[in-house]
């Protein structure tokens, strides 16, 4: 499991033995800090709540900071609270990444038809577990080092789920095999561009939200950022290539770093040519940066 999940999981189980109460909370401090995460026990009247520390900026969160490092109340909204600040040796604030998926148990969703316009052979029927699109319902946005870009970074990181790859991918490379990259990546491009509806956060969601790429398979809309994310996520596991996130002012879109020789505008970083990729520009293919973004005044990140 990754930190927040194990957060969460010992929260479900001391609330299973004593209710939401103080009990339940000293119970999931106890454990937590004896597993080696640095917390810290606040109180406000009669309630008591546990702060866990984190290196990330966690967004829309109050949070106390204590000898430099962000403290912030688990599943508590209060912006005043006596802490106590005992510490315990060698602890370790918590870190948002996920470097594998965590293993919830299986419950498929409404299976959903996706398909290309451009190329209608490239169709492909997905499930997602529903339990994990619970889990990262709870994940809480955040961004490293005060930089923004590492927010998205973070949703384009994390695998896919097993149960996903396992019938999304071979679906795909179906389509693309034997094909050059450029004509892979022109085929996977116009699948993001058009298998999927549009819509606006601020519609939908009545805010910004970004999604794991399991959520943009599993809801009915997404938007700039999600595709992105989604498209990166694909190009770097089914052909191997490296990829960027480009953040222009109101807009996310990407690039690809290819093998072989592509024309097309680009972004250097590194010394590497990343030609532009633009989920979002719809039937725009390789290469064609959307209408008024600047690649030369444009926020790039690269993805592992």
């Amino acid at each position: 499991m990754c930190d927040w999940a194990y957060l969460n999981l010992l929260s479900s189980f001391s609330k299973a033995i004593y209710g939401t109460t103080n009990e339940a909370t000293m119970l999931t401090s106890y454990i937590f800090s004896q597993s080696g995460y640095k917390m810290r026990i606040g109180r406000n009247r009669q309630h008591l709540y546990l702060l866990y520390a984190s290196e990330h900026g966690i967004y829309e969160i109050p949070y106390f900071n204590i000898d430099d490092l962000n403290f912030y109340p688990f599943e508590c909204n209060e912006t005043q609270l006596e802490i106590c600040d005992a510490s315990f040796p060698q602890e370790k604030p918590l870190s948002l990444f996920i470097p594998q998926n965590p293993k919830f148990e299986y419950k498929a969703s409404d299976l959903r038809t996706l398909t290309s316009k451009r190329y209608p052979n490239v169709q492909v029927q997905i499930q997602v577990n529903e339990n994990l699109i619970d889990f990262y319902n709870t994940y809480p946005a955040s961004e490293v080092n005060g930089n923004f870009m590492t927010k998205w970074a973070m949703y384009a990181n994390t695998p896919l789920d097993e149960h996903v790859k396992e019938k999304l991918y071979p679906a795909l490379m179906d389509k693309i095999n034997g094909l050059s990259q450029l004509d892979a990546v022109n085929k996977l491009l116009n699948w993001v561009q058009t298998a999927f509806v549009y819509e606006y956060d601020d519609k939908v969601w009545g805010h910004d939200r970004a999604f794991f790429a399991e959520e943009t398979l599993y809801y009915p809309y997404c938007d700039c950022e999600d595709r992105a994310i989604l498209f990166t996520r694909l190009v770097r596991d089914l052909l191997g290539l490296k990829t960027i996130l480009v953040f222009y002012p109101g807009h996310l879109a990407s690039a690809v770093c290819f093998a072989d020789k592509v024309a097309g505008d680009y972004i250097m970083l590194d010394g590497k040519r990343f030609i532009i990729t633009d989920p979002t520009y719809i039937g725009a293919p390789v290469g064609n940066t959307m209408p008024d973004m600047d690649n030369t005044q444009a926020s790039v990140i690269l993805l592992n």
